[in-house]
């Protein structure tokens, strides 16, 4: 990957819909963004805000009319100038907007190049970065809102408390090691209150993954008996 580069890429999954976005996201976004997209009405861009107006080729055709909205980093996904263009949701268009943009000088990005460069630069962590996974791909209610949670850092602070107490053990541990034989005292039943809560928290969180899979992967069933003892049946209702 090249920091300095303004990439840019389809946001919205493949097929025909209503609106499909195309996403930029660099330094030069607003500027590349500008080549493409018309605004309806005088007026500069504001971060967060969107604008009417037309998509239009090298030669000034219009290709869609679209909304635009430019996010000012670091207060965008990847923490980068990001600009989103939302159009109808046409592959063929929408294909032909990046098109545009490469021409103008964007580079394609590459796959999850996104949410990578929201990773280096601080936006999300490694475990939000799998929760966007984790949340794009999941089949059910409550798969959506453990990722989302996670998504949200639940995860993320649950360990950060965990490394707390870790690194306050160590301290500890350090003091009555190297001071030993000068006047710092240390509370005897504190390295192990620490010790423990660590050790807790951490014990949760391993008994909850299995449900956290079962809700991502959902769980295999078998249905065994005696033929004719009614496990058709059985199913039927279960299927409603």
């Amino acid at each position: 990957m090249f920091p300095g580069d303004t990439i840019t890429a389809i946001a919205t999954p493949p097929g025909r819909g209503g609106i499909g976005v195309v996403r930029l996201s660099g330094s030069r976004s607003r500027e590349l963004a500008a080549v493409v997209f018309r605004a309806a009405g005088a007026g500069d861009w504001h971060s967060h805000r969107l604008r009417h107006g037309w998509i239009v080729d090298d030669g000034g055709l219009v290709l869609d009319e679209a909304l635009a909205v430019w996010m000012q980093g670091p207060h965008s996904y990847t923490g980068e100038d990001v600009v989103e263009l939302q159009c109808h949701g046409s592959p063929a268009v929408l294909r032909r907007v990046v098109a545009c943009l490469l021409a103008a000088g964007a580079r394609l990005a590459e796959a999850g190049e996104f949410t990578e460069r929201a990773f280096l630069n601080g936006r999300l962590d490694l475990a939000q970065a799998e929760a966007v996974v984790d949340l794009i791909e999941a089949r059910g209610s409550r798969a959506a809102s453990l990722a989302a949670d996670q998504l949200h850092g639940g995860l993320s602070r649950a360990l950060a408390a965990v490394r707390d107490d870790l690194v306050d053990l160590k301290a500890l541990l350090e003091v009555q090691i190297d001071f030993s034989e000068e006047e710092v005292t240390v509370e005897p039943t504190e390295p192990g209150l620490l010790r423990d809560r660590a050790a807790a928290a951490l014990d949760t969180l391993l008994a909850s993954y299995d449900q956290g899979r079962r809700a991502r992967e959902g769980a295999r069933v078998a249905i065994v008996g005696r033929p004719n003892v009614g496990k058709s049946s059985l199913l039927n209702a279960l299927l409603g």
